[in-house]
């Protein structure tokens, strides 16, 4: 097979985040980050206040990338096997028939994944990471590329059940949206009234075919030793920190590495910079960090502890980097 040039991979990542944004205004930043971790090959959890587009953003990501889309809404009963699926006895035949669950398809929408408790969330475990699901002994393979885009409330808001730790770990990324500035929410509405229709269809920017090899050419982009030994650096920083009961794990300082080299290509580079570094770091790391828990009266969090790691954990310089600075 023969591999997509980096440099056409930035022009179709371009290209994917403009048709997004026809539906999703003013988001372009959490866009790109959401983008990044789905070219990096990962799962991404979007967090945010009710009404600010996360399900719209899932919805619109598997229509340009021309991923089948099923959505699964994340409720207090529901259970295991209505996301894996279950084997039904089917008269016709005499015998057990498997009825695949809504994970079997290219993108799957975990709407508010944390209104449903533990045990249905940890169905998810291993689709997510072997991408297969194992029903009574029976393993099945999940479609590639296969993708999760869960949205999630925060902890705080009402009928919401927190993440367990090896649940949040299984997520590349958890980037959040925040609320529009005027202007952008006058887009909003301008946009809604041009169309004359809540339904918004955008068109396939890539089929899933090239989105696997845009994910392939990934792994060409250059990371200077200097540039992975800071992923280690900022990771091992998280683990050290005084308002840390658990800090990020070695998957952790990975995903660092792997979410830098896509965000450098959304931006035209086939090299990894330290500001590459620090733009990915609070949504991959902040959700693998554990607070102590008398401070989280105060406010404190994970991305709390991101930020002191980035002010105080060094950069490489611009010397210590052997990459040319040329875009591709």
């Amino acid at each position: 097979m023969v591999t997509m040039q980096l440099r056409h991979v930035s022009d179709l990542s371009n290209a994917i985040l403009t048709e997004v944004e026809k539906a999703v205004v003013g988001k372009r930043s959490a866009l790109r980050l959401v983008l990044s971790g789905i070219l990096a090959g990962g799962h991404v959890l979007m967090e945010d206040f009710p009404g600010l587009g996360k399900t719209l953003a899932a919805r619109s990501f598997a229509q340009t990338l021309g991923l089948d889309f099923k959505r699964a809404q994340f409720t207090p009963d529901l259970l295991p096997g209505d996301i894996t699926g279950s084997f039904v006895f089917d008269q016709r035949i005499h015998d057990f028939e498997f009825r695949a669950g809504p994970l079997f398809t290219g993108l799957l929408l975990a709407d508010e994944i944390n209104r449903t408790p533990p045990k249905t969330q940890a169905a998810l475990l291993e689709a997510m990471q072997e991408r297969q699901v194992t029903v009574e002994g029976r393993t099945f393979a999940l479609p590639r590329p296969f993708h999760v885009l869960a949205t999630a409330n925060p902890v705080e808001y009402e009928g919401t059940y927190p993440l367990p730790e090896a649940q949040l770990d299984r997520f590349l990324m958890r980037v959040s949206f925040g609320y529009p500035s005027f202007e952008e929410e006058w887009r909003i509405l301008a946009n809604r009234m041009a169309r004359q229709q809540e339904e918004q269809t955008l068109d396939a920017v890539v089929s899933p075919g090239q989105l696997l090899e845009m994910q392939a050419a990934i792994e060409a982009t250059e990371v200077d030793e200097s540039i992975g030994r800071y992923c280690v650096a900022l990771t091992s920083a998280t683990r050290v920190h005084g308002d840390v009961l658990m800090g990020a794990s070695p998957r952790g300082a990975l995903g660092l590495l792997l979410c830098s080299r896509a965000y450098a290509v959304t931006d035209g580079r086939d090299y990894v910079t330290p500001e590459d570094v620090k733009a990915v770091a609070r949504p991959v790391l902040a959700h693998r960090i554990t607070v102590k828990p008398e401070l989280w009266m105060s406010n404190i969090s994970g991305s709390h502890v991101v930020n002191s790691v980035l002010r105080s954990v060094p950069a490489p310089s611009a010397r210590e980097t052997s990459v040319p600075p040329t875009a591709i």
